[in-house]
């Protein structure tokens, strides 16, 4: 596996570098020797957050953990990569065990998994306010999204918490 390590605001040490290493390479025996893997390492107030992206056959395994120790962020999000991985190469395998390899191909020549169907609509009426008073309705509700006609552009937005513990305002483009 090929591993490209970077640091966000942050200076990567070696002993560093060679624990993300050393623990990637557990992910070794699922994965091919061409595959890529990028471990970007970055400091947020008191959080050590390591994010893990790894391209494989054309999807991507993404894993990220923030705890207050880098080397704990590392072993948690290798932990969360690997049941990930199991959960690919599982599906994977029963697709094959139940249909010949070339079947497969044929059918499947760029799907793995499953898609997601749409099991719920909702519909609700949608009354002009401010972004102010819409933070205020998401959070009334305890949801992490709301969606609200904007009273300044008479247009349908949405506000959303980020992980940050801010907002964020996504506009329609015209």
């Amino acid at each position: 596996m090929r591993i490209s390590v970077r640091g966000k605001n942050l200076e990567v040490t070696n002993a560093l570098r060679q624990q993300a290493e050393k623990k990637l390479s557990k992910l070794d025996r699922y994965l091919d020797q061409d595959t890529e893997a990028q471990v970007t390492f970055s400091v947020e107030r008191e959080s050590h957050i390591v994010e893990v992206t790894i391209r494989l056959n054309g999807y991507l395994l993404r894993g990220e953990e923030a705890t207050n120790d880098m080397y704990a962020s590392i072993d948690l999000v290798i932990d969360k990569l690997e049941r990930q991985l199991r959960k690919y190469k599982t599906k994977l395998s029963r697709k094959i065990k139940s249909q010949g390899l070339k079947d497969l191909i044929a059918k499947y020549p760029d799907e793995v998994e499953e898609k997601p169907e749409l099991v719920r609509t909702k519909r609700f009426p949608i009354k002009p306010m401010p972004v102010e008073e819409a933070i205020m309705q998401m959070n009334m509700l305890g949801h992490s999204f709301f969606v609200f006609s904007n009273a300044e552009s008479e247009q349908v937005n949405v506000v959303y918490r980020r992980k940050d513990g801010n907002y964020g305002l996504i506009e329609p483009e015209i």
